[in-house]
């Protein structure tokens, strides 16, 4: 009670090292085997802070034992965004992992977390066969349970009570529940009032996750479809690998500043230089026929 600011304490500066040094694997591009993580790397926040550290850590450990290395996409993981901002873009200020910086926010949603990374995890020795094994179940169940709406009809006079109650349209002939389901105005809730749905929810003991993962694919299986093409258009520029040391002053169409700015960076993959601010898409274009592509 008796205490007195004379500032606030929060806001402390601190230095860091311009982030695009780094490979993907955060070791620096200088010094083989120093793996940077954490605000040194101009980031600020403790989830931030944290991810980096378990990347940095598993590289140095598969790079000791002379391992593949681990590397996270986009697609796949918060994580590779946050690092492929870092050593594609660069940071001006302390950086943030929102999730607007993300182009592919349906795919790496918070319920299929699992799906995405324990069979990667498990591979490098982080998960257990027991973690792997449950979430091996969960997905398979969940896949099921989709099959069974894509392959399942309901009847009109069953169907049109439960729509009617929700405002939506009633069907006029007997149809797929995945087509029913995929309604905005139905919930889970109305879903399991249907017979079959509630019988086979019983029959195979299905918990609330798996109905809930199942329930979201076919909710947003439009836009996930969607994201996953955009994703794998991304993954074959991804696979178009540029050597390291690239001598891009001999490719004559790039724009001066694309050259200052890939000359800087060393992009590994002609999709990592497309994300970079100040190579345009012609400039892509060009290391595409160069590349032979």
């Amino acid at each position: 009670e008796n205490v007195k600011f004379f500032r606030p304490g929060y806001a402390i500066e601190y230095d860091y090292f311009p982030p695009t040094q780094l490979k993907h694997t955060l070791e620096t591009k200088l010094i083989e085997g120093l793996f940077f993580a954490g605000q040194i790397n101009g980031t600020t926040g403790y989830e931030e802070a944290a991810s980096q550290g378990l990347i940095a850590g598993m590289n140095a450990h598969l790079k000791a034992y002379d391992q593949d290395p681990f590397v996270l996409k986009r697609n796949e993981a918060y994580i590779g965004v946050l690092i492929d901002d870092l050593i594609t873009k660069g940071t001006e200020e302390p950086y943030r992992m929102f999730t607007s910086r993300a182009e592919y926010r349906t795919l790496l949603r918070q319920d299929n977390a699992d799906f995405r990374l324990t069979p990667m995890s498990h591979a490098v020795g982080l998960a257990t066969d027991d973690r792997l094994k449950r979430m091996e179940q969960k997905q398979s169940q969940s896949d099921a349970f989709v099959s069974f709406f894509k392959e399942t009809s309901v009847k009109v006079a069953e169907a049109n009570p439960i729509l009617e109650a929700k405002g939506s349209a009633p069907i006029s002939q007997p149809d797929k529940m995945f087509k029913v389901f995929s309604r905005p105005q139905l919930d889970l809730e109305d879903i399991l009032k249907f017979e079959k749905v509630k019988a086979y929810v019983t029959e195979h003991e299905l918990d609330l996750e798996v109905i809930e993962q199942a329930e979201i694919q076919v909710k947003y299986s439009g836009y996930i479809e969607k994201e996953k093409n955009n994703a794998d258009k991304l993954n074959r520029l991804e696979d178009v690998r540029i050597p390291e040391n690239f001598d891009y002053d001999k490719i004559k169409s790039l724009s001066f500043e694309a050259r200052e700015k890939l000359k800087k960076i060393k992009p590994i993959s002609v999709s990592q230089a497309s994300r970079i601010s100040g190579v345009s898409p012609s400039d892509v274009s060009v290391l595409l026929v160069h590349m032979g592509r």
